[in-house]
């Protein structure tokens, strides 16, 4: 008995020690490196999307800025590479990026089936349509023969066949895979329907549409669309960063640190905010991390609700409610696991 216990031992042992290998990869990769490499939209406002500078903004560009914080110390040592839906995927899979921030819905078979893992979600969002507002359509019920505008290869494109089926509609899809010739030809009247994201939508209606008013999101959301950070499967440790990450932001907002106070903050008596802020010491080594990982990427960036009134929130063309997205406590969904 004692000698099977033994080798059981030393097999948890040799797995362990394999499995730390494993985790030091993409940590070690973006060190040596110098610089963050993430995945984004080609063009997403209020998500991801470069402005005239050439400089990225919105809440998936500064989660990839809240990562480099955290991991090199410096938001800005992050280089940003455009992807289309159909490349997301394998530019992951590849390890051409560290990591996917592109607004992209977190389902079973991506979790799955190709070799990468989501990793949090920052976004609960729902497919809906835009249509223009002089068509009269109320519902999406009256969507009859319509002309929809969808990309290959996402879950927009199984909803739109799954939608239409189950409500014995017809429709003539208008498949276009990258986004800026897909909403250049919605706009310019080649499909009655623009389907994706409600968040994609708006981002859509006020950097794209020449009046905005002129086009109305229509009530309906034929599915839960939680939008979240992917990485490959093979770095659990690195997948737990990302993640925690994402959770450092949400904690953040619940407990009042800011941008501006995260520093001063630390002279809390609060278990909670030390332990967040690094002042209390032992998570950030557990990542393989400097303690003040997490104080690093909230200085970068603010916490989740800096990030969301600065990218999607009512001072910005988007105008989006936090709906769904506001803290537990104030009607959302949104919490983090404790840190401790």
């Amino acid at each position: 008995m004692r000698l099977n216990h033994l080798f059981k031992a030393a097999g948890i042992a040799a797995a362990m020690a394999l499995a730390g290998a494993s985790q030091a990869g993409t940590v070690d990769t973006i060190k040596k490196r110098g610089e963050l490499v993430c995945g984004v939209s080609q063009g997403s406002a209020g998500l991801s999307i470069a402005d005239k500078q050439g400089r990225w903004t919105g809440l998936d560009a500064d989660l990839c800025r809240a990562l480099a914080a955290a991991v090199l110390g410096d938001p800005e040592k992050t280089r940003f590479v455009p992807l289309s839906s159909q490349q997301r995927f394998p530019a992951l899979q590849s390890g051409e990026i560290d990591v996917l921030n592109r607004n992209t819905t977190i389902t079973s078979g991506r979790d799955a089936g190709l070799g990468i893992a989501s990793a949090g979600i920052v976004f609960y969002d729902g497919q809906g349509f835009l249509v223009p507002r002089k068509l009269g359509v109320k519902s999406a019920t009256e969507l009859e023969g319509a002309q929809v505008c969808v990309q290959p290869g996402t879950v927009n494109e199984q909803n739109l066949v799954d939608y239409f089926k189950k409500n014995k509609l017809s429709y003539r899809p208008v498949v276009i895979e990258n986004l800026v010739e897909l909403e250049q030809a919605f706009y310019a009247g080649r499909c009655d329907v623009y389907l994706s994201d409600a968040s994609t939508l708006a981002a859509s209606r006020a950097a794209r549409a020449s009046k905005p008013d002129d086009f109305v999101i229509l009530p309906e959301r034929i599915n839960k669309s939680p939008l979240g950070p992917f990485v490959r499967q093979d770095d659990p440790n690195w997948a737990a960063i990302v993640r925690w990450t994402v959770n450092a932001l949400v904690a953040a907002e619940e407990l009042g640190i800011t941008a501006q106070n995260a520093d001063s903050q630390t002279q809390s008596t609060d278990a909670q905010v030390r332990r967040l802020l690094g002042v209390d010491p032992g998570i950030g080594k557990s990542f393989g991390l400097d303690e003040t990982w997490a104080r690093q990427a909230i200085k970068a960036v603010g916490n989740y609700g800096e990030v969301w009134d600065r990218n999607l929130g009512a001072a910005t063309p988007l105008k989006l409610e936090r709906g769904l997205n506001a803290q537990w406590n104030k009607g959302g969904l949104l919490y983090s696991p404790p840190f401790q």
